[in-house]
């Protein structure tokens, strides 16, 4: 193939990635993953800040990962500042696919306790992905600072990432089971029967560590 077809093939999966009809973004991704090019990692990353649909996103994300990691974990790394959630999100989301250890250093506690529930979920998952395993305490001990946030879809979140870590979550599940706050005290409990009892469903540890922190609430005013 000459240089002059190579752009042209280029410049067709630029339009491709920007068409308004999703199946043809759909295809310009998988198109772009199946063939990689240096020119495309720019694009893609570009592209995951602002694709609206998931399943395109997901394609985006692999197409990165067929990508030199060389190549794609700087410009990802960038977006972890960038003032769009989606961005953050979808970076995150696609460096713990890449599973690139040297990344590590940039999953901070600001992302790890960001505002937006989706750009926190991603940190959770990634920084479970990628955490070293003498600083794995230590991020035990920041997710715990979220234990009793959001709905039941985050508070699954964060407790799947607990348990990933293992037993060295429990210090900090025993304190938090001591939080003023009840909810906090529940998804504590909930997260520690989960690591003993992996099996045991979420719902059903929660409501199970309601009816525990309910008992202690009522004995505490008895």
């Amino acid at each position: 193939m000459t240089r002059q077809e190579q752009n042209a093939d280029v410049s067709r999966a630029f339009e491709g990635l920007a068409d308004e009809d999703p199946s043809v973004r759909l295809r310009a991704a998988l198109g772009v993953g199946t063939t990689p090019d240096p020119r495309y990692v720019g694009k893609l990353v570009e592209r995951c800040a602002v694709e609206p649909e998931f399943h395109v996103r997901d394609m985006l994300t692999w197409a990165l990962t067929r990508h030199p990691a060389a190549l794609t974990v700087p410009r990802l790394l960038g977006e972890l500042r960038s003032g769009r959630a989606q961005a953050r999100s979808q970076a995150l989301h696609t460096l713990s696919k890449i599973g690139d250890r040297g990344a590590w250093p940039s999953i901070t506690r600001e992302l790890l306790t960001d505002a937006d529930d989706e750009v926190a979920r991603s940190a959770w998952r990634t920084a479970v992905v990628l955490v070293p395993e003498e600083e794995k305490p230590a991020l035990a001990a920041v997710l715990s600072t979220q234990l009793g946030r959001g709905r039941r879809e985050t508070q699954l979140s964060l407790s799947r990432a607990l348990v990933a870590l293992g037993e060295v979550i429990e210090p900090a599940l025993r304190a938090a089971m001591t939080a003023p706050d009840p909810g906090v005290r529940t998804h504590a409990g909930a997260t520690e029967r989960l690591l003993r009892d992996p099996e045991a469903g979420f719902e059903f540890a929660i409501e199970e560590a309601k009816r525990v922190v309910a008992l202690g609430a009522g004995g505490q005013e008895g």
